[in-house]
């Protein structure tokens, strides 16, 4: 029998080059590309992500305490600690809204990649502040309405006055009810000329905060988590001020 005549043996044939065809659920998409991404998935993996997030900074935070860390003490509920934890957890959340609305609407490539950013950075921290807080047997958020009391060794500021041992009632930076509903009803250069400005503004004001707590903190991991913060912050607010400017817009007064 010669070479020719003898078949191919279906188990040892080489397979075909390249993966199987996928199985489209979706049917094509627009021009007959390729399978269409379902309209939930998008939604779902920011959902995940960001749950994924906080889960992960609340396990960081949590190690604090636990044996072969740094940490020894419980700070108590008037420390600089606490204080930090619980204050740069409210300013956080307005920034990963901020930044989450940005996100969502802006058409600019540049302003949705530093608003992602901005969310997926800030909401880590706010999941590692809550783990020590919860660690510590603390509140999550801040007691009383005020702000800042923790700080009260620092010297005045120009957002609300002289710092006093009863602290402010609205922190460095902070968007306004207006400021956010200006920012939801905005489009397209508008929007994220507002969003720089409101986002460089609140950058700058938790500046003193993140300073404060670099240096008085008497847990080390929350010294280093703020000196983090600062630098990163610090290395953002000269960033947006180059896109602010780039854009036509002016940077707000604090």
């Amino acid at each position: 029998m010669s070479a020719s005549a003898v078949s191919p043996d279906p188990e040892t044939e080489p397979p075909p080059d390249g993966p199987p065809p996928a199985v489209d659920d979706q049917g094509p998409g627009p021009g007959g590309e390729g399978p269409r991404e379902p309209r939930w998935a998008r939604p779902l993996v920011a959902v995940v992500a960001a749950v994924g997030l906080l889960l992960l900074g609340a396990a960081a935070g949590l190690l604090i305490g636990l044996p072969g860390s740094s940490s020894t003490t419980t700070p108590a509920a008037d420390s600089v600690d606490v204080g930090f934890a619980q204050d740069m957890t409210v300013h956080h959340e307005q920034a990963v809204q901020m930044a989450a609305w940005e996100r969502d609407h802006t058409t600019d490539p540049v302003l949705h990649q530093l608003a992602y950013d901005i969310e997926s950075t800030q909401t880590q921290q706010i999941g590692r502040m809550q783990g020590w807080l919860g660690l510590w047997g603390q509140a999550s958020l801040p007691v009383g309405g005020h702000h800042m009391a923790w700080m009260s060794g620092a010297m005045s500021h120009d957002h609300g006055g002289s710092m006093t041992s009863g602290g402010v009632a609205t922190m460095p930076g902070m968007a306004s009810d207006e400021d956010l509903k200006r920012l939801r009803a905005a489009t397209g250069k508008d929007l994220d000329v507002l969003f720089l400005q409101l986002m460089l503004r609140h950058h700058e004001g938790g500046t003193s905060m993140l300073q404060y707590a670099a240096q008085h903190a008497d847990v080390p991991e929350v010294r280093n988590l703020a000196s983090q913060m600062l630098s990163s912050q610090t290395s953002e607010a000269a960033y947006m001020k180059q896109l602010l400017a780039q854009r036509g817009g002016q940077p707000l007064p604090l």
